[in-house]
C-alpha cells in the first residue's frame, strides 16, 4: 500500500502592501474613541489656546470663524514656544497665528467617524493630524493623529 503524506495547509505570505495593514478588519476611525473636539473661535485671546490645550493635553487646535466654519489650526506647540521666545503676544487674538486651510478650490480628504483606518493611516503619512468632521463637514468632531493610532492594537502600521 502507497504511504500517503500529510497535507499540510500553508497560509500565503501577505504581500508587503498588505503586511503594514494589518487593522482589525472594519476598523474605522470611531474605534479610536478619539475625545470631542476642541474649538475655539478666531477672537479667542492667545493665553486662552495655550491655557486651555494644556488642560485638555491638545497638540492642535481647530479655529473656526463666527459663523463656526473651519478656517485653520493653532499647533499649540508652536504657540508656546514663541510665547516663550516674546515672539507672541498672549492678549491678541488667535487668529493671528492661525495656519489657515487653503480656500481654492483643491479637493481635500474628509475624514469621519465611518473612514477605515486604513485611509486615515494613509492620510497621516503626508499630513500631521486630521479633523474628523461629520459627512457634510458642518461640525468638527475630533482631531486624529499619528499617536492615536498608536493606541489601538493595529499590527505593524509604519507611519514613519
Amino acid at each position: 500500500m502507497a504511504r500517503r503524506t500529510p497535507h499540510h495547509r500553508t497560509t500565503p505570505t501577505p504581500s508587503p502592501a498588505r503586511q503594514r495593514r494589518r487593522s482589525p478588519r472594519g476598523a474605522v476611525v470611531d474605534d479610536l474613541q478619539l475625545p470631542p473636539a476642541f474649538c475655539l473661535p478666531a477672537t479667542a485671546p492667545v493665553s486662552r489656546a495655550i491655557t486651555e490645550a494644556y488642560e485638555r493635553d491638545f497638540s492642535q487646535i481647530p479655529i473656526l470663524s463666527e459663523g463656526r466654519r473651519v478656517l485653520g489650526y493653532v499647533s499649540v506647540g508652536r504657540l508656546k514656544e514663541g510665547w516663550e521666545k516674546g515672539q507672541v503676544n498672549p492678549d491678541v487674538a488667535i487668529s493671528n497665528y492661525t495656519t489657515r486651510f487653503p480656500t481654492t478650490s483643491k479637493p481635500y480628504r474628509v475624514i469621519t467617524p465611518d473612514t477605515p483606518l486604513e485611509d486615515l493611516e494613509d492620510f497621516l503619512r503626508v499630513e500631521e493630524f486630521a479633523l474628523v468632521t461629520d459627512s457634510e463637514r458642518k461640525f468638527v468632531l475630533g482631531v486624529a493623529t499619528r499617536s492615536d493610532l498608536e493606541m489601538i492594537d493595529v499590527g505593524r502600521l509604519d507611519l514613519k
